[in-house]
């Protein structure tokens, strides 16, 4: 485990060179791996730790759009693609990949096949940081780790088939068979990550909650929304206000800022922009803070877990989710954007 220094603070990070696939499949020789759920990280990371040689199962409900996509991926039915308790049963680390609320709901089903020695493993702090709202309280003899990957399974899968790494947090809650730290590296490697970075379940959950609800999507919605009907209420066109708020960001300067930081990009823009950056980007810093602290603040006293717990429960949770995307699809600036990426030279 390598000592790394980021701004100043030390930090344990491990990288692919370090502790390589072949390690990793060593590592793990003897476990079976059930991946619980087949949403948001199930496919990337089963699809992954498949493609790497590890010996991986997956755990969904029948008769579900879940199950029919997992068949679809190539996993086979009394084979490698089980319902949850057989698939549970079967493994010695389960990776509990179904969403917060489907974590909560199903929990009771899986707890009887915490036996001692097995592994549980998380991609998201919630449920353990949050136990007395979540009820996911793991049996004192196993083990209780998480590696994060710092993206979607989409980005996680699409990075591992062009021979790329997604880098990842890990953590360990609980050490019952002094075998977690290798189990997790081990892990983590499998599922693709680029480079693993030390954290705790508290501390992902409170930062990803944080960044989900800030720069990652909430923030940055919320920025575009403003500037662009500024633009629209001056005059320019939607095309116009499309182009300057989202398009040149996210196709242009954001890849630049990516390969080689901001300092980067700015030295390679026009001495306008420059400037005018320069000048304003303490402005909105100083004026997004006390957002950002207050979002902090409901993240750590619970109420945003609370909050996602109570809608995410809700039996229509899915079509009042669907009305308030649609909302948004259907404002004119994300309207202008369907335009605007038909017309990229890719899709032309």
């Amino acid at each position: 485990m390598a000592k790394m220094i980021f701004g100043g603070v030390e930090e344990n990070v491990v990288t692919r060179e370090e502790y390589p696939l072949a390690k990793a499949l060593e590592t793990l020789k003897d476990e079976t791996i059930a991946v619980i759920g087949y949403g948001v990280q199930g496919p990337g990371q089963s699809l992954n730790l498949r493609d790497n040689g590890f010996n991986v199962i997956v755990g969904q409900r029948k008769n579900s759009k879940s199950w029919d996509k997992a068949v679809e991926d190539g996993w086979v039915p009394g084979e490698t693609l089980f319902e949850i308790e057989e698939a549970c049963q079967k493994a010695t680390i389960i990776e509990y990949l179904l969403s917060d609320a489907g974590q909560i709901s199903v929990w009771p089903q899986i707890k009887p096949y915490l036996t001692p020695g097995k592994a549980l493993y998380f991609s998201h702090g919630f449920g353990i940081t949050y136990k007395e709202r979540t009820g996911i309280v793991p049996p004192a003899d196993v083990d209780v780790i998480l590696v994060a990957p710092k993206g979607s399974g989409t980005s996680l899968r699409r990075m591992f088939l062009q021979g790329r790494g997604l880098n990842s947090s890990y953590a360990i809650f609980q050490d019952a068979t002094g075998k977690a730290w290798d189990r997790v590296i081990a892990l983590g490697i499998g599922v693709g990550s680029g480079y693993l970075f030390e954290t705790t379940f508290k501390r992902e959950v409170y930062s990803d909650l944080t960044g989900e609800r800030g720069t990652l999507m909430g923030a940055i919605q919320g920025i575009f929304a403003a500037q662009y009907e500024v633009l629209r209420q001056n005059g320019h066109t939607p095309s116009e206000a499309f182009n300057e708020t989202v398009e040149e960001l996210s196709q242009s300067l954001m890849p630049l800022i990516a390969e080689n930081g901001m300092d980067w990009m700015y030295a390679n823009c026009s001495t306008t922009a420059q400037r005018g950056a320069l000048d304003w980007w303490k402005k909105f810093r100083d004026a997004t803070m006390p957002v950002f602290e207050e979002l902090y603040s409901e993240v750590a006293c619970g109420n945003e877990a609370q909050r996602s717990i109570d809608t995410n429960s809700q039996p229509d949770y899915r079509q009042k989710l669907e009305a308030e995307l649609k909302e948004m699809r259907e404002t004119e600036m994300w309207q202008a954007g369907a335009v605007v990426r038909k017309l990229r030279p890719e899709n032309n």
